[in-house]
């Protein structure tokens, strides 16, 4: 029993296996940063590109191009239905819809855009923006660019 322990104790230490294990504790992690950075730059990029209060709808185009903070979106689709972000709103309760929608922006000068769709109705259209000249809304219409 003796000489067997004897035997593996020199075939450790004539192999050096205890004091490999003990002098590289460190890993190696340089590959690993890489890829988290890789997906964190990823996700950032598509998140910024990512709308959640989005209704489909092909809106019109016009010849210039202009901005405004979009504190309410209000959606009028091809089948004349109302969309407050994204909840689906009755027309005669457009009015208290965008009102509610207005007090949980929290904004200082709000703005309603209207993004409606080439086949919805000018009188929908013209009724959004009276319920928002009713609250004292400034309205924008949401157009495409004018591709030439």
């Amino acid at each position: 029993m003796r000489l067997l322990f004897y035997l593996a104790n020199t075939f450790i230490v004539y192999m050096n296996l205890r004091t490999s294990l003990r002098q590289n504790k460190e890993s190696e992690t340089s590959a690993l940063n890489d890829i988290l950075f890789i997906l964190l730059f990823f996700f950032l990029i598509i998140s910024t590109l990512a709308n959640p209060n989005l209704v489909k709808v092909s809106v019109p185009r016009a010849a210039s191009d202009s901005k405004a903070k979009q504190s309410v979106v209000v959606t009028v689709d091809s089948l004349q239905r109302f969309f407050v972000g994204t909840r689906s709103v009755q027309p005669d309760s457009l009015q208290r819809a965008i009102e509610r929608a207005v007090a949980q922006s929290h904004d200082a000068d709000p703005t309603v855009v209207i993004n409606g769709d080439k086949k919805a109705q000018f009188d929908n259209i013209v009724a959004v923006m009276r319920s928002a000249k009713a609250l004292q809304l400034k309205t924008v219409v949401a157009v495409d660019k004018e591709r030439k």
